[in-house]
């Protein structure tokens, strides 16, 4: 069985420190330029980074070399000396100090500043990424999955923070280093410096070699622990099925091989990746008993004095550290541009297209029998249109919603509506019925615009729903869908996001008018109960009723119940029926359900199959037709 593979996650590279190199930029040359328009707006504190930079790594160059006056003018002179007179070392010594104190205070200095550079572009890129994100159409997240965005926001900024503030400060100073003590060694003994450089291709070479062992077992280990995440994600989800069907050793056999897989790839990886380090020590410790020897020898030869091989030695130390952290470094900042270049690939998602023009206002009766546009909340709305002249003309707000010849595909070449036309005239109950899959849902998705349609046209109040901006038209309806979602919050809050400006009152009235206040005060804090988890707390059925509460709250000319009672058992379906109707007074509601009772009242009752429209009449009409609702509702044929 094909399991969902969980975000990435971070494993430890062939190094056996950092992030693993797991994936490359495919352009990482735009990314970079991309993110340095982000570092364009930090000009002086990146200055200031650089001269931190470059003072901290000049200080340990600079400090390095001062072992070679100490032991050639102070310490060799002085041996053997009853009462040496010190006061020259302490000096060079004070100035050392000092030396290393600037450097430490360089380093302290842009590291900070790196804090607030890195800091800051994530808060600017977090804010950009979930406004263009926020208005992407449905489309778009209806091909992505919810863990894949969520890593946008986790795994790829928090990769971008280690870069910002660590792999380019690290990367820039160990280059520096790197330079300096390259310079500073040939100035103290090329054959020297030479002799490094031999073992130091050596290094290089055992380090690719077992590098590249280990890089792909990593990206194995990589691949299973997606893999044995996602399983235990869906196996928690669905752990009622798992003990409703008595599977719980075949899922934890399951379970056992996904390990073992995982366990093999995880050993091989950490083998490799353990060798590496010894492997490399050793090189440099052989390294530096080489230069030792070697240095030993020319200064016994008179080639080269003690102080300079000291201070070699050390210069040997401080040139093989850099390479190293460099080499870490390097595989993190790829890491961090794969992840900024997916950051940069949501950003350029084209947003959801909205030509619209048409405004919803609120309106008054004039003196001549009109209308007139007001400031004020009214009972009344119409669409304000503007003219090609400039003027504006008022179209009253009734609720007339006409679909004329639809056709409509989510997928191209697959249609999923044939040339549907109906109407429904203003306070009008228009229900929706047929199988699962036949376009009833899609219908209700069009009139929000959620998408558009590829023919035909659907007018509302007889203005192009195209024309009208689509904040405008999605505030005049108002929607229960079957999959509720609930907000961390309050209860009060979760029904006042139908209308952000609802009264305490208004909130009460619709509680009431789906018959949730009941159930709302008899829990621990009423109307302040705190809700987590998407309601995790509460009913199926108790959500449902707080949803159309958060509908009701809107007061909208336009009402969709996407199965908004699927959840709610027989009692309480009618119990809020009352409610619900008073709800639906005087509005052009939309029903779908697969629970015919729901619709028997409906104004016109619309059988949907295969994106087609084959029977409407009433209750008793479609009855007396004998056809599909006939044959659903006597139950000779059942809805799937």
């Amino acid at each position: 069985m094909a399991q969902r593979e969980s975000r990435a996650v971070s494993a430890p590279g062939p190094g056996g420190h950092g992030r693993g190199k797991f994936e490359k930029p495919q352009n990482a040359r735009a990314t970079l330029t991309r993110l340095l328009k982000y570092l364009g707006h930090y000009r002086s504190q990146l200055a200031l980074i650089a001269l931190g930079i470059i003072i901290s790594a000049l200080a340990g160059v600079v400090g390095t070399y001062f072992i070679k006056p100490i032991i050639n003018d102070y310490v060799v002179p002085l041996i053997g000396q009853q009462h040496p007179d010190l006061t020259g070392l302490l000096r060079l010594i004070l100035v050392l100090a000092a030396i290393y104190a600037l450097g430490i205070g360089a380093a302290y200095l842009y590291q900070r500043l790196m804090i607030n550079v890195s800091s800051g572009i994530l808060l600017r890129l977090r804010t950009e990424m979930y406004e263009h994100m926020i208005r992407l159409p449905l489309r778009y997240h209806d091909s992505h999955g919810r863990g894949e965005l969520m890593s946008r926001y986790s795994n790829d900024t928090d990769s971008l923070r280690e870069m910002l503030s660590q792999g380019l400060p690290q990367l820039f100073n160990g280059l520096l280093t790197i330079i300096s003590v390259f310079i500073m060694m040939l100035v103290l003994s090329p054959l020297l410096t030479l002799l490094v450089v031999v073992m130091l291709v050596l290094m290089l070479v055992a380090a690719r070699l077992i590098g590249r062992r280990s890089a792909g077992y990593f990206i194995r280990q990589q691949r299973e622990l997606g893999k044995i995440n996602g399983y235990i994600e869906e196996r928690v989800t669905g752990i009622k099925v798992i003990k409703v069907f008595n599977h719980e050793q075949q899922t934890i056999e399951e379970f056992d091989q996904l390990n073992g897989e995982l366990f093999h790839a995880a050993q091989n990886a950490h083998t490799f990746a353990n060798i590496l380090m010894p492997v490399m020590g050793n090189l440099s410790y052989l390294n530096y008993a080489l230069v030792a020897v070697v240095g030993a020898a020319m200064v016994i030869s008179g080639r080269l004095d003690l102080g300079s091989i000291g201070s070699f030695l050390q210069y040997t130390r401080n040139f093989s550290m850099p390479i190293a952290t460099i080499s870490q470094q390097f595989n993190a900042i790829l890491n961090a541009l794969a992840g900024a270049e997916r950051i940069f690939r949501l950003m350029d998602e084209p947003l959801e297209q909205d030509r619209g023009t048409v405004e919803l206002v609120n309106v008054r009766p004039d003196a001549q029998g009109g209308l007139q546009e007001t400031p004020e909340r009214s009972e009344q709305w119409a669409w304000k249109k503007t003219l090609p002249d400039g003027s504006s003309s008022l179209i009253a707000l009734h609720g007339d919603v006409r679909f004329h010849d639809v056709d409509f595909s989510y997928v191209a070449g697959k249609p999923v509506l044939h040339q549907v036309s109906f109407y429904a005239k203003p306070g009008q109950k228009i229900a929706l019925v047929g199988s699962t899959g036949a376009g009833k849902t899609t219908i209700t998705n069009l009139l929000n615009r959620f998408y558009d349609i590829e023919q035909g046209s659907i007018t509302y109040d007889g203005v192009d729903i195209r024309d009208i901006r689509q904040s405008e038209l999605r505030r005049s309806l108002a929607m229960v869908l079957q999959d509720t979602h609930l907000f961390t919050g309050t209860v009060r809050e979760n029904i006042r996001y139908g209308r952000l400006a609802a009264t305490d009152e208004e909130v009460l009235a619709a509680a009431k008018l789906a018959n949730a206040d009941y159930f709302i005060r008899h829990l621990p804090q009423g109307y302040d109960t705190v809700i987590s988890g998407d309601g995790a707390n509460l009913s199926a059925g108790q959500r449902q009723l707080l949803a159309i509460a958060r509908a009701a709250v809107n007061d909208p000319p336009v009402l969709v119940l996407d199965e908004a009672t699927s959840s709610i058992d027989t009692r309480t379906e009618s119990l809020i029926e009352q409610g619900m109707d008073k709800l639906m007074e005087g509005r052009t509601v939309f029903v779908i359900a697969h629970r015919l009772s729901t619709v028997r009242n409906a104004n016109a009752i619309m059988v949907i199959e295969q994106g087609r429209i084959i029977e409407r009449g009433d209750h008793q009409e479609l009855l007396d037709l004998q056809g599909k609702y006939y044959r659903l509702y006597t139950g000779s044929f059942e809805l799937e």
